[in-house]
């Protein structure tokens, strides 16, 4: 079946055009608007970067319009390289299109030309990190994916012993191939012989992952080691923030840190009517996700005497979630400290804001 691409009718081109683009997996459909917004041309191309770059050549600098999605990273840098206007646009902030009656391919172009047309800022675009970035990135998320099958494993492997009525001994991950193998029932080992030995063969991989990170910040991303000078933040967290904000003065205030992460309550106002909701999630998950457990261990028993455990702790409400509410917040302020310690330079001081102590 032949398919028309973008270009193919010779269409009349200016810097005001808009092209909407609804990419999937394997085809991508596009929609033209004129100047005046009128439909110019409907079509379709596969979803690979050959037949992209040939089908958008025939046009100028315009204006792309496209979802977020696992294609648009690559997607928008090729067409960017290309002197096109490229906005991402955010999943969340196009309901018009997840939410319609007559949802299709065609029709999710054509909305997407139109929002891009009328106001991007409707579409609260994304600004997708680079290459490099994205590469060094992709490490830290199969070391969590890595972390997560272990865990699973681990936890698969307690559950089936306790349904033949026994337990476990407590131990760390790392050590528990070693720990428990002689706990298990006579009848089980068969079973989960096995999944020992992949747990400790996916504690291999995970340490060399993580030897791994730690030279890449060394290596590449020295500015790390302003931001593991606060207890509990290492390596991995340290890399995930700088790969995540990459570029730390497009924040004009470190408080913008928070909403950025999701790491603040969503707003609901109408009247005197303002209800405490819980917090946006948006953001990248992995990095919101190293912030709390940082958290966790600054408010912890073996937390470090500091400022933002004290604060912290006095800050912390009673009632039911308040546990959590007071992690989330030091996290929150502790990627603002990570923020100012990267821009600033500054050399860390756990108990900068503490009342000194009157002289003896």
């Amino acid at each position: 079946m032949s398919q028309r691409t973008a270009g193919s009718r010779g269409v009349s081109v200016s810097p005001a055009t808009t092209i909407g683009l609804d990419v999937g997996d394997r085809w991508s459909a596009f929609c033209v608007l004129d100047e005046m917004g009128a439909v110019a041309e409907r079509g379709r191309l596969r979803t690979r970067a050959e037949e992209v770059t040939t089908a958008f050549t025939a046009y100028g600098p315009v204006r792309i319009v496209l979802e977020v999605g696992t294609h648009s990273p690559w997607l928008s840098r090729l067409l960017r390289a290309r002197g096109h206007e490229v906005i991402v646009a955010n999943a969340r902030r196009v309901r018009l299109i997840a939410e319609s009656d007559q949802k299709d391919d065609r029709t999710d172009a054509e909305q997407l030309a139109r929002l891009g047309r009328l106001d991007p800022g409707l579409l609260s675009p994304i600004r997708h990190r680079g290459e490099r970035a994205q590469r060094d990135l992709a490490v830290l998320r199969a070391r969590d994916c890595l972390v997560r099958s272990r865990t699973a494993l681990v936890n698969h492997v307690r559950g089936a012993v306790k349904a033949f009525g026994s337990r476990l001994p407590a131990c760390s991950t790392e050590s528990f191939p070693q720990k428990v193998k002689d706990s298990i029932p006579e009848a089980l080992v068969p079973a989960l012989a096995p999944l020992l030995e992949t747990i400790a063969d996916l504690t291999q991989r995970i340490r060399a992952v993580e030897r791994a990170v730690v030279a890449t910040c060394e290596r590449d991303y020295p500015e790390t080691r302003l931001l593991r000078q606060v207890p509990g933040v290492g390596p991995i967290t340290a890399l995930a923030f700088v790969l995540t904000v990459e570029d730390p003065v497009r924040f004009t205030k470190s408080r913008e840190i928070g909403p950025y992460l999701g790491l603040v309550p969503r707003r609901r106002q109408s009247g005197r009517s303002a209800p405490e909701l819980r917090i946006t999630k948006a953001g990248d998950r992995q990095l919101r996700r190293l912030l709390v457990g940082c958290a966790h261990y600054i408010l912890g028993p073996f937390g470090p005497d500091c400022d933002l455990r004290r604060w912290g702790l006095s800050h912390s409400p009673a009632g039911r979630g308040a546990r959590k509410r007071t992690i989330v917040a030091v996290a929150r302020r502790l990627a603002v400290m990570l923020h100012h310690l990267w821009v600033s330079g500054e050399v860390y001081e756990p108990l900068h804001r503490a009342t000194p102590a009157p002289a003896a």
